[in-house]
Formats: structure tokens, sequence, C-alpha cells
């Protein structure tokens, strides 16, 4: 049976200071917490501190991106035995920001998502819509190339191993979120590419997160749909108790199935 997994995306918020106060933070809320899969993703500076902080609790490290190759002249970027190394469960791929600001694509998502399951960590691939795209009939074609892009390659076996963020780019950051119906709409599609690339077995194997201001006061409605395992979150992650408020009926839902 698939996994819920909540993950905190911090973003380019929090000082290596912060982050670790945090971390704490997190940590004691989510003690007790036994059926939700929660990882917190800070920034590249603080991921060796916080690295510490989570050792040994039920809470996984994420790192925010990563580079697909090895080594070498590629200043400003970080490799996968680096995060490896430090004790980086998973790695954020494709993110809608990265897409849109620093030229990230399918093929490099393709890249980073193989690099990182070479390594032993989990990747958790980001894909999602445009508001232009939705309204322009586009969401259906633009979700299938970005999962074929991303699982180009790929065996069963690896893919089993992914996590898949839907993101509506219209629903980031912004205070609008994608209604319970067109969420599940959305993740059911998603499922079902994963499906024909892979059979049904592995894709129902696959947890789906929704990613586009989840929040406490709307993480029941939407956890409690059938395909939707859990969350990418960014605003509500940066304080432990909103945090914790998106992921206890992630954990009352698990309970449930």
């Amino acid at each position: 049976m698939r996994k819920i997994v909540i993950a905190g995306n911090w973003k380019m918020n929090k000082t290596v200071a912060e982050s670790v106060k945090l971390a704490a933070d997190v940590v004691a809320a989510v003690k007790d917490i036994r059926q939700v899969v929660v990882a917190i993703a800070p920034t590249y500076l603080a991921l060796a501190k916080v690295a510490e902080v989570v050792k040994g609790t039920n809470v996984k490290l994420a790192a925010q991106d990563v580079h697909w190759e090895n080594q070498g002249a590629f200043t400003g970027k970080v490799s996968a035995d680096m995060l490896q190394e430090i004790g980086v469960d998973f790695v954020i791929i494709g993110h809608s920001e990265q897409r849109t600001y620093f030229g990230e694509t399918d093929e490099t998502v393709n890249k980073k998502v193989r690099k990182v399951l070479s390594l032993g960590m989990g990747p958790i691939i980001c894909i999602g819509e445009t508001l232009a795209e939705r309204q322009g009939g586009q969401l259906e074609s633009v979700l299938t190339t970005q999962v074929n892009g991303a699982y180009a390659g790929l065996s069963a076996d690896d893919a089993r191993r992914t996590v898949v963020a839907y993101e509506p780019v219209w629903a980031i950051g912004t205070g609008v979120t994608a209604s319970d119906d067109e969420a599940q709409q959305a993740h059911a599609f998603v499922r079902g590419l994963l499906a024909k690339l892979y059979g049904d077995s592995v894709a129902q194997s696959i947890s789906i997160q929704y990613g586009g201001s989840m929040k406490p006061e709307n993480a029941a409605g939407l956890l409690g749909q059938p395909d939707i395992d859990g969350g990418l979150i960014g605003g509500a992650a940066l304080k432990a108790d909103s945090f914790l408020g998106i992921i206890t009926p992630g954990e009352s839902a698990a309970q449930s199935t």
C-alpha cells in the first residue's frame, strides 16, 4: 500500500540557525506520527546542520534540487553524492520555479531522476500546468509530456521508488488552491499515465502529492481524495504548528485506508 508523503519545501527561506530551530520544532511536533512519511527540505547551506537534527528521528531530509553530473565545472551546483553523504533521503526535482526561472526541462529532470535513483535516494518529481495551459485545454497534454519525459528509460523497479508532486503552477504561493475535485481528477489522470507506462500495480504503488497552497484549512479535504497521497508544502511548512496541521489529517487519512 502506498504511503502518504508530506514534505516541507522551505525554498529560499531561513538562515542556518533558523533552519536548525525549525527542524527541531518539526521533530518535536511530529514525534508521535507513525503513518505519514514526513520530510523537510531546507536550503543547501542548512542541509548538513539540519541532517544532524533529524538523524534518528521520524523526519526525513530532502534537498531542493541537484545536478546530474558527478562533479566538474558547474559553479553553484551540488552533486548527488554530496547530498547522499550527509544523509539526504529525498530530492525535489523539476519544481515549477526551477522550470520557470532556471531553465529546467523534461530532459534535465530525467537526468536528475536517474542520478538520484542510482545513489539510493528518492526523487520527488514535480509536474503541473500553468493557468494559461489549463484554461487552454492543455492540462492533459502538459502532464503527459512531463510524466513521459521524467520517466523515460526508467524501469518499473525504479519507478516504484519515486514520488510525484502534482503542482498546478497557478496555485503555488498564490493562496489559490485547486478544489478537491480538480486536484483528484488531475491526480487520477497522472496515475493513469503511470499505469500506461508500468501497469496498474506499479502505478498504484507510487505516491502522488498535491503541491499548490495546501494548508491546515484545506488539507483534510485534499488528503481524503483517493489518489492524493500527501503534499509538497511551501509556506505552511515554515512554522511547525501549521505543518503539523497538515500532517495530522494525513495521519488520519492513512489510518482510515
